[in-house]
């Protein structure tokens, strides 16, 4: 087995996808003591808690932008390499985090199962069907007071449309909460209180008729061996090529905050997840062990401080490996860069990258030469297809305070849209400048850039958009009568794609009725 084919099966690259406030960050912070315990044997600095990152991320924001070492994680766990993407979930959501799901091969889904299935979740699932990603799910915060895990299940299968195997079962909750069993292996795993910031030992009793399990646990023993009874009649076994298909999630429960279970999730992921899987291009299919190198845009993060002009595009390395100083096209433009000194991010720290291999990420230095969606190559001519722009949520008008300043707005705009910050759109009817983007404080990102970098004083003001759709139709004749009777609601976006801005769902609905051999897409190919 060649050298690149072994890096390769050893890694895990993998996102995180939930509601704000399911526990993602409090998840990410165990999943790296576990990886950095392998480390450092075990002496972990106890982080802040959740709460703290939030603010944290406001001052930093205030004071000198986004933070780049958060957005990737590499670790080592058992006998593989990890890379964990940030999505980010609260303020900071934005396009950025849907893109994200496009460069991972699986996603740890976790769910509040006091609250089950929220509408975040939903629509982060959504993405991953785009490439039937395989899902792995936490079910956390079981030392509260949750829903019935079987209701919780039932909701993620009609609602997200995935079957569920659990491979752990929890023992009571909140107070009562005991532990797991685990399906699989046939052994109960119990819950120790106040080991939060450390790792457990664990304590394992083989087999649900054992005595101790009742001396452990008391009562709770008896009424667990009759539930697992209807838990195992009722519930799909867990099933390696429909997980991998996507079709099927397996399940774990535990308490993220408690620092329980999250061991048992990896332990499946780096068993069953995917390592980096083959990749479409628009000329053939690149397959992860191939030595010739090859990598993809998927995500531009701009340092928000003025003197630091720098910005980071993150590529995932599709097949081949990176080395310093190595020489790659950027197919794009058909031009070939030295790249000298790529960022890799070992668990938490920024250092420069001498080695990479496909599935691992790197930092591009970038000067506004790049954008997103862009292929890097030794020199083969392609370029990668699924990394999509997806439609808008949210849309405002943005106003000059200077009228004069026109052409440097539309500049600015366009090459921000360029980089993923914000979409454009120019209505053809009038004069506006209006911007979509997913999260609300992308707006803000928007107009702070524009000040800083170029110049212009901008506002932005509510404007009546609901969605935004990207259309096509295969009959010219049709096409014209469609923009010609909807050229009102007709805009181009900054790559000048044309595109249908709908002022509600319901007039969405009707002209789609009204024209149905045109196209409406909610996502557009980069």
């Amino acid at each position: 087995m060649s050298i690149q084919q072994q890096e390769v099966n050893k890694r895990r690259t993998f996102a995180i996808i939930s509601h704000p406030d399911a526990g993602k960050t409090t998840i990410t912070e165990k999943v790296l003591l576990f990886g950095q315990a392998i480390q450092s044997a075990g002496t972990v600095k106890g982080k802040k808690s959740g709460q703290h990152a939030k603010s944290d991320w406001m001052e930093m924001e205030k004071d000198r932008g986004i933070s780049i070492t958060t957005s990737v994680m590499q670790f080592p766990y058992d006998d593989c390499l990890v890379n964990l993407l940030d999505t980010p979930g609260h303020e900071d959501f934005s396009e950025d985090t849907y893109r994200t799901l496009t460069a991972v091969d699986s996603c740890l889904m976790v769910i509040d199962t006091a609250k089950g299935v929220e509408d975040r979740t939903i629509k982060l699932m959504e993405v991953t069907r785009l490439r039937d990603t395989p899902i792995i799910t936490f079910m956390n915060k079981m030392d509260r007071d949750v829903r019935d895990p079987i209701e919780v299940m039932d909701e993620v299968e009609d609602v997200l449309k995935i079957k569920c195997a659990p491979i752990t079962w929890p023992i009571g909750m909140g107070k009562e909460f005991k532990g797991v069993y685990n399906l699989l292996t046939d052994e109960t795993i119990l819950y120790q209180t106040g080991q939060g910031h450390t790792i457990q030992e664990r304590i394992v009793i083989k087999g649900l008729d054992n005595p101790e399990l009742d001396q452990r646990i008391g009562h709770f023993a008896e009424d667990f061996r009759e539930e697992m009874e209807l838990v195992q009649g009722a519930c799909h076994e867990f099933d390696l090529d429909e997980f991998l298909a996507g079709e099927l999630t397996p399940v774990y429960f535990g308490t993220a905050l408690g620092n329980f279970g999250v061991d048992h999730m990896l332990d499946g992921l780096t068993e069953w997840a995917p390592a980096p899987q083959s990749r479409q291009t628009n000329t053939r299919t690149v397959e992860a062990a191939e030595e010739k190198f090859s990598g993809f845009v998927f995500k531009i993060q701009a340092n928000m401080d003025p003197k630091h002009r720098d910005r980071i595009a993150f590529m995932r390395i599709c097949s081949g490996s990176y080395s310093k100083g190595m020489k790659m096209r950027q197919v794009r433009i058909g031009k070939d860069v030295k790249i000298a000194d790529a960022v890799t991010f070992m668990a938490g720290d920024r250092s420069n990258v001498e080695q990479a291999f496909a599935g691992d990420i790197i930092g591009l230095h970038n000067h506004g030469s790049i954008q997103i969606g862009d292929t890097f190559t030794d020199g083969e001519e392609m370029k990668f297809s699924g990394i999509p722009n997806f439609a808008p949520e949210m849309f405002r008008r943005i106003r000059l305070r200077d009228p004069l300043k026109a052409k440097q707005l539309q500049k600015g705009l366009i090459q921000l849209s360029e980089e993923g910050a914000v979409q454009v759109f120019r209505p053809l009817a009038n004069n506006d400048m209006i911007v979509g983007a997913v999260g609300v404080l992308q707006f803000e990102v928007v107009v702070h850039r524009l000040k800083t970098e170029y110049n212009v004083d901008a506002i932005y003001e509510p404007i009546s958009v609901a969605t935004a759709r990207w259309v096509y139709c295969d009959d010219d004749k049709i096409m014209a009568t469609f923009e010609k009777k909807a050229y009102d609601n007709l805009a181009l976006d900054g790559g000048n794609n044309l595109t249908y801005i709908a002022p509600t769902m319901v007039n969405l609905n009707l002209t789609q009725e009204r024209y149905p051999e045109v196209q409406f897409q909610k996502t557009r190919e980069h």
